[in-house]
C-alpha cells in the first residue's frame, strides 16, 4: 500500500490523501517542467534512517534551485504521519517531494510517500553488478563555473539518469558510474561509488570528491562516519577509472538498495572483497 501525506498548512500533522486517485495538478511545474526535488530514504520497522541528512540535502538542494520548502519539523510530523497511516513493516521507502507548484499560483507542492520496497531491490541487495562507465558530457569542474546546471542538487530531473540506466540493461549490465569529460570517476545515476585501498594491513576508503559535481551522498556519509570510528582512513578522490580497477574492491551505495558490490567495468572484471563487503554491510546496517 502507498500511503501520501501533503504538507499542508491547515494541518499541522499533514493531509492524508487518497494515492489511489488523481491528487496532482496537471500544472503543477514539478510534472510539466520537472521543477523540483527530491529525497529517498529508508525506514526499518517504522523507524526511517538518516532523516536529518537527508532533510539537511533536501534543505541544500532548495536553496540550489530558489526554492522556499516547509520547515524540517513539519517534514517529519509528516513522515511520522505517513509511516502510522502505513502500518508497520520491516522495511519502507519514504520519498520527500517538493515541486514549484501550480503555475503561477506561487506556493511549492509538498508531500511524502510511503511505499513497501520493492523485491526486485530486495533481489539486487548483495548482488554483485556488472556496471558501465559512461560519459556525464561534463567535465569536473563545470560545478563551479555553471552552477545553474545544478549538479548539487537532486532534482526530479531524472530523465538522463534513467535513459543510462536503460542503456546498461540494453547492454546486458546492471548500473552505470558516470565518468567526466575530462576523465574523473563521478557517481551512479541514483548511487555513490566507493573503492577500498587495503595497504600494509591499514584500510582506505575513498569516494569521489564533490567538487567534481556530484550529489553528496547520506549514505556514503553515514558509512564514512562509521568507518572511521572502526580504524579505516578516508579520502576523497579525485578518482580515475584506473583507479576502479586498481583497488581491492569496488561498491556502489545508496539509501534504499545500500551496499552493492561491482563485479565487472565495461565487462572487465574487478576486485571482489567478500570479507570487505560484509564488514561495509555490517557497518551500513549500525548507521541509523
Amino acid at each position: 500500500m502507498t500511503v501520501l501525506v501533503f504538507l499542508d498548512p491547515d494541518y499541522d500533522d499533514g493531509r492524508i490523501a487518497d494515492a489511489s486517485q488523481p491528487q496532482l495538478m496537471a500544472t503543477d511545474l514539478g510534472a510539466t517542467r520537472g521543477d523540483g526535488i527530491f529525497e529517498t530514504l529508508l525506514a526499518v520497522d517504522g523507524r526511517p534512517r538518516k532523516v536529518q541528512a537527508h532533510l539537511d540535502r533536501l534543505a541544500s538542494s532548495g536553496v540550489l534551485l530558489g526554492l522556499e520548502l516547509p520547515a524540517a519539523d513539519s517534514w517529519q510530523r509528516a513522515i511520522d504521519t505517513a509511516l502510522r497511516e502505513a502500518g508497520p513493516a520491516d522495511e519502507q521507502v519514504v520519498k520527500l517531494v517538493v515541486t514549484r507548484g501550480v503555475e503561477g499560483a506561487g506556493a511549492p507542492t509538498a508531500w511524502v510517500q510511503v511505499s513497501p520496497v520493492s523485491e526486485s531491490v530486495r533481489a539486487k541487495r548483495g548482488r554483485g553488478l556488472a556496471v558501465l562507465l559512461l560519459e556525464r558530457g561534463y567535465d569536473s569542474t563545470v560545478a563551479q563555473r555553471a552552477p545553474w546546471l545544478l549538479m548539487g542538487a537532486k532534482t526530479l530531473s531524472y530523465a538522463v539518469n534513467m535513459a543510462a540506466i536503460r542503456h546498461a540493461h540494453e547492454q546486458g549490465a546492471d548500473d552505470v558510474i558516470f565518468t567526466s569529460s575530462d576523465g574523473k570517476v563521478l557517481e551512479g545515476p541514483t548511487s555513490t561509488v566507493l573503492i577500498a585501498r587495503v595497504r600494509d594491513g591499514g584500510k582506505e576508503l575513498i569516494t569521489p570528491q564533490l567538487e567534481s559535481g556530484i550529489l553528496p551522498g547520506t549514505s556514503q556519509g553515514a558509512l564514512f562516519a562509521a568507518a572511521r570510528e572502526a580504524g579505516w582512513k578516508l579520502g576523497y578522490g579525485p578518482l580515475v577509472p584506473a583507479d576502479l580497477f586498481e583497488s581491492d574492491g569496488v561498491w556502489l551505495i545508496s539509501s534504499v538498495r545500500l551496499l552493492a558490490p561491482v563485479l565487472s567495468l565495461d565487462g572487465e572484471p574487478v576486485s571482489v572483497s567478500p570479507a570487505l563487503t560484509a564488514e561495509l554491510s555490517e557497518l551500513v546496517a549500525s548507521v541509523s
